[in-house]
């Protein structure tokens, strides 16, 4: 089969590397994404990746012990470029090429984000992960997401999460949530659904720039997606 999109930006969550652990990385977890991706990537097309840091330290949540802001969320930057490292560890191993590109300067473990630098990385065949996310406090790994993906022209955003699309409430609390298969960018605002944050649904509304949300954790799932098949939820 043909996959229906050449290039693509994979969202991916720190606290789904964690697996089944309190903290960090599962080399289980992290094997099986590199395994997926390479997949993706060995049917030709593109592939950017953004990742969380959340299995190391969140911004909000060192805010809420006492940590200041700002520092809060660049400590969280890096924590980002660390899951970056490992992701790009383990894609390496399997023979393909990985560039980490990082919105902040860290020339001795990384390249700095230019935009030219990443889509040629790209049109090369190699897989880019983007770090740090925008370099910016305040703004999510989210919003650095939707800002890559309209930045390397990405045919969509494919965010990998731990539950098989998006609802109109939390399916784990509530037996009678109802799965959205298609829903606008703008009912996602309006129904305050905890998709991404509001800064990357505008992002991506306005660039009008499709999003599907899908369980990651099935092994295949990605492949699935970029063939086109009919899982999560696509946001429109």
């Amino acid at each position: 089969m043909k996959p229906v999109y050449n290039r693509i930006l994979l969202k991916l969550s720190g606290e789904a590397l964690m697996g089944d652990q309190d903290f960090g990385i599962s080399s289980e977890v992290i094997s099986s994404y590199a395994k997926q991706i390479k997949d993706i990537v060995d049917l030709g097309v593109e592939v950017g990746i953004v990742i969380g840091g959340g299995n190391i330290f969140r911004g909000l949540s060192g805010a809420e012990q006492g940590v200041d802001r700002v520092t809060g969320d660049h400590m969280g930057m890096l924590a980002t470029v660390i899951n970056s490292l490992a992701l790009q560890n383990s894609i390496e191993k399997l023979g393909v090429p990985t560039r980490v590109l990082t919105a902040i300067e860290m020339p001795k473990i990384a390249e700095p984000f230019i935009k030219r630098r990443a889509q040629r990385h790209l049109e090369k065949g190699r897989v880019v992960i983007f770090g740090a996310g925008t370099g910016n406090p305040y703004f999510t790994t989210d919003t650095a997401a939707a800002l890559r993906a309209i930045e390397i022209n990405a045919d969509v955003v494919i965010k990998a999460t731990k539950v098989d699309g998006i609802y109109d409430k939390d399916p784990v609390k509530f037996k009678d949530a109802k799965k959205y298969k298609t829903i606008t960018y703008t009912e996602v605002l309006n129904n305050d659904l905890k998709v991404m944050d509001a800064a990357a649904i505008s992002l991506c509304r306005d660039n009008k720039l499709p999003l599907i949300v899908f369980d990651s954790l099935k092994e295949g799932n990605i492949e699935k997606v970029v063939l086109g098949e009919k899982i999560g939820t696509m946001v429109l």
